[in-house]
């Protein structure tokens, strides 16, 4: 008898591309992954993979039986979603947002979904634009949030907002002028996000877009350590205004104004077009409402920070 979890075993194995990967999706061993092929092809007295080649590829048989088990798990979650009342919807959403959401509004918006669906298990993790995409390509996550993601046929994108981001960097090292042309930055050690981030990619095309060649470039993956490094002095980097508004008025970071400034960098929320189950709609509707890259969870209350300052 043809069962849902052999389905699953089936089409996980295929989209993710092993046995492997697909129990640890499905939270199972590798051993019951493969007695649900196994009860599979005894079923139909097919063989469901061809074990001539070492990955996992599908005979003829086991194809057509692949695209009738995703059309028949697609059509379950749809009206697992269209009937389930939001209280009562049980499933895993699986979220990924890059480090800036992680550190501004990520607690809102689960709290906003906890609120909602109150059986909806989230799990989130923090990760780079292009490895999100990555995974949200490969189904290994359900919605991400991103910053300067292309469109694409395949997925299905909600813009949210706008981050505009300056130079920054320690006081001492702002130049005396009220501006200056972009060319200019070039002459600083820059601390920048490589080209798996989203915005560091966009930033690394508007530097590249009007002829500004980097003498000396420091990486980091990390925002965080984005903001010591310049903090410490070693460079000028480019950092989201409005949330590190405070160190600014503070006299801690600086700005250089450049001719001409840093575009803004817009953030979209992203799910695949062949899984818009109602759910994931209604998750990027919440994350519109949700949305805030204005405060910093890290940042101190104002005694504190003030205490701190007199110290140093």
């Amino acid at each position: 008898m043809l069962t849902f979890k052999q389905m699953e075993a089936l089409f996980w194995i295929v989209e993710l591309g092993s046995f492997e990967a697909a129990a640890s999706k499905l939270n199972a061993s590798q051993s019951a992954i493969s007695k649900r092929v196994q009860e599979l092809e005894s079923s139909f007295d097919i063989a469901v993979f061809d074990r001539t080649y070492r990955s996992a590829r599908l005979t003829e048989k086991g194809d057509e039986l692949f695209r009738y088990a995703k059309e028949v798990l697609e059509r379950r979650d749809e009206i697992i979603e269209q009937v389930s009342a939001k209280e009562v919807l049980v499933r895993r959403l699986r979220l990924g947002v890059t480090e800036l959401t992680a550190l501004t509004w990520l607690p809102a918006l689960i709290t906003a979904i906890k609120q909602h669906y109150p059986k909806v298990i989230v799990e989130a993790e923090v990760e780079l634009s292009a490895t999100l995409l990555d995974r949200l390509s490969a189904g290994t996550v359900d919605f991400i949030v991103v910053p300067g993601a292309p469109s694409s046929e395949r997925f299905i994108s909600t813009p949210l907002a706008s981050v505009a981001n300056a130079w920054m960097c320690v006081p001492e090292l702002v130049p005396r002028k009220s501006a200056v042309p972009l060319s200019e930055i070039s002459k600083f050690p820059l601390l920048t996000q490589g080209n798996l981030s989203g915005t560091g990619a966009a930033y690394g095309r508007f530097l590249q877009d009007n002829g500004v060649t980097v003498s000396k470039l420091l990486s980091s993956n990390n925002l965080v350590a984005q903001i010591g490094l310049t903090l410490s002095g070693i460079g000028v980097s480019y950092l989201p205004i409005a949330c590190l508004k405070y160190l600014v008025d503070d006299g801690v970071l600086g700005v250089i104004k450049t001719d001409p400034p840093l575009p803004p960098v817009k953030y979209v929320a992203m799910y695949r077009a062949d899984h818009a189950y109602s759910l994931n709609g209604e998750i990027a509707k919440l994350a519109t409402e949700c949305c805030n890259f204005e405060s910093l969870l890290l940042r101190p209350s104002p005694t504190k920070q003030r205490t701190n300052l007199h110290r140093t």
